[in-house]
């Protein structure tokens, strides 16, 4: 295993975040139980990982006990707005129900029978004529294609259920944070109250809910927050074991490198002054003063 900060791990390659991975597997099996799994939001600084558990989850979710349909989808800032974020999401959404094994067996047998409009399943290309919808809002087009899709080919499948994985959901600003996760919450809640099992789990900052004046608003209370903190060193020393051969001393050199990453002294005020925007974070490990009055400030008080 070769150390690779800039990209995801690969799900098969995951280390640490078990009480996570473990939570997440509890609420699967709370959608399974009930129909309606909750929604999740994974917050965390930049570079801690946030990407990485959110390709864990999305293999969690297709393991045999779960059999859901992860839709992972990478939220730009280049988006513009959400009408153009729910088309582009339903065209992955598109994508990965046509790449789904259960999916594609159940097309296969009853092809005759589905309605498919410029869908590819394997070897099969099947298309149909539809009237032009004429939908007037993001909210409309994620409406009709998860309603049209749970009918035609999640329920049929039986597969459990959907997940979609919005990695950066900060970036998509209009009109603004605050009602982008409440359309989410009202469109995801009223799939629930429709019996369809589709639920959502995005990655963003640890403020991203911090503009909200309370926390009993809906926008926040209908997700279930996971805060990522740096690695403990029980995982840094796993994580060490990972990459080096059985003869080096995994615990002491965790030790080292926990002492180097784990959330140092100045990590945690660096934290909390990018918070109150007295600093940039521009990179790992890197930092800038907001002001450079501020710097003078510092100065004049040591």
């Amino acid at each position: 295993m070769i150390p690779e900060p800039n990209f995801p791990v690969q799900p098969d390659e995951f280390i640490g975040r078990r009480p996570q991975v473990d939570a997440f597997r509890h609420t699967l099996k709370q959608g399974i139980a009930t129909g309606r799994t909750p929604s999740v939001a994974v917050l965390g600084d930049w570079g801690i990982g946030k990407s990485s558990l959110l390709m864990k989850y999305a293999a969690v979710c297709v393991e045999p006990e779960f059999n859901m349909l992860p839709v992972p989808f990478s939220v730009s800032e280049e988006l513009g707005d959400y009408r153009r974020f729910a088309e582009l999401l339903v065209d992955t959404f598109g994508a990965c129900l046509a790449r789904s094994q259960p999916i594609q067996l159940r097309v296969r047998r009853e092809a005759q029978n589905w309605k498919l409009n410029h869908i590819n399943v394997g070897p099969l290309a099947l298309q149909r004529e539809t009237p032009q919808l004429f939908l007037t809002s993001g909210t409309a087009i994620l409406r009709h294609a998860i309603q049209d899709a749970w009918r035609c080919f999640i329920h049929p499948a039986q597969l459990n259920g959907v997940m979609f994985f919005l990695d950066d959901l900060h970036n998509l600003r209009t009109p603004s944070q605050y009602a982008v996760a409440l359309a989410l919450r009202d469109q995801f809640q009223s799939f629930g109250v429709e019996n369809i099992n589709c639920s959502v789990c995005f990655s963003a900052p640890p403020n991203y809910f911090s503009h909200i004046r309370t926390l009993a608003e809906p926008a926040v209370r209908f997700y279930d927050k996971v805060y990522l903190a740096p690695f403990s060193l029980a995982e840094t020393v796993e994580y060490v074991g990972a990459i080096f051969d059985s003869a080096a001393d995994h615990a002491e050199l965790g030790q080292w490198l926990h002492s180097k990453t784990g959330g140092q002294y100045e990590r945690v005020y660096f934290s909390r002054l990018t918070d109150k925007g007295l600093l940039t974070r521009t990179g790992r490990g890197q930092y800038r003063l907001y002001h450079p009055l501020f710097r003078e400030f510092l100065q004049q008080t040591k």
